[in-house]
């Protein structure tokens, strides 16, 4: 099979990132259409109705079966490894179409999947530990010195920016809003430009981070001509070879 050139990689990777990214979205239009479906039928448990022992309303299945957690499997007994396998295989016959992880509660056996059942409610412990959690942050002047602005390239070919914390190192989102477009669009690649904000906590000009971004394309073009041209004279040389070993054997 003939090696692939650079370019033909390149052409590859390009189409495979455009698959994922149309993937994406048409993911993220299925969640957003059951999210919707949830908040229009009631789909999520009150806190008191969750501590009332309510089933969950995406499955039916109880939210909390009173059973304990299951052990390690490495150490599940020989009934216990059949009652695992049965219940495992309940769940994916009644989840065969979501394509999606699962997820329990402590102390309790039974699995619900991330997609059809809403995850239960929080308590009042959780929130209050959530609003400590908060309220030591640092300022939001302070957290703005951590933040990088990213340019996303989206699948119908608009860049926009997107903020994150500097300790990430890649973008996860894979569909965000295109300004432009007026949709949901996949991200199809991604790139850091740098600090978000000016040392006064202005936000930097958006010009000044495309003018950064295009000063990398302009200098990845380049780099992508002359390895072009350093091809064509090669080939060029091969060419001329050729002609000549004609021309000697005639």
């Amino acid at each position: 099979m003939a090696k692939l050139t650079e370019e033909q990689r390149l052409q590859r990777a390009a189409k495979r990132a455009l698959r994922s990214a149309l993937d994406s979205e048409a993911d993220d239009q299925r969640r957003r259409e059951r999210d919707e479906r949830w908040k229009r039928e009631g789909t999520h448990l009150s806190w008191a109705e969750h501590m009332a022992g309510e089933p969950c309303r995406g499955c039916g299945q109880p939210m909390q079966d009173g059973l304990g957690s299951w052990p390690p499997l490495m150490k599940l007994s020989e009934s216990e490894k059949r009652e695992y396998e049965e219940a495992d295989r309940r769940f994916r016959q009644r989840h065969a179409d979501c394509r999606d992880a699962r997820w329990t509660i402590s102390g309790s056996r039974v699995t619900h999947c991330c997609f059809c059942c809403p995850s239960p409610p929080m308590g009042p412990k959780q929130i209050e530990d959530l609003s400590k959690l908060f309220a030591s942050w640092p300022s939001r002047e302070e957290r703005k010195k951590a933040l990088d602005t990213w340019n996303l390239n989206l699948r119908c070919d608009h860049v926009v920016p997107h903020i994150q914390h500097r300790e990430q190192s890649y973008v996860s989102a894979r569909v965000v809003d295109c300004p432009e477009c007026g949709e949901r669009r996949g991200v199809v690649s991604s790139e850091r430009v740098g600090p978000a904000y000016n040392d006064d906590g202005t936000i930097r000009e958006r010009a000044a981070a495309d003018r950064e971004r295009l000063a990398q394309e302009l200098a990845a073009a380049e780099a992508k001509l002359a390895r072009q041209q350093k091809n064509t004279a090669a080939t060029q040389r091969r060419i001329t070879e050729i002609q000549e070993m004609l021309r000697n054997d005639s």
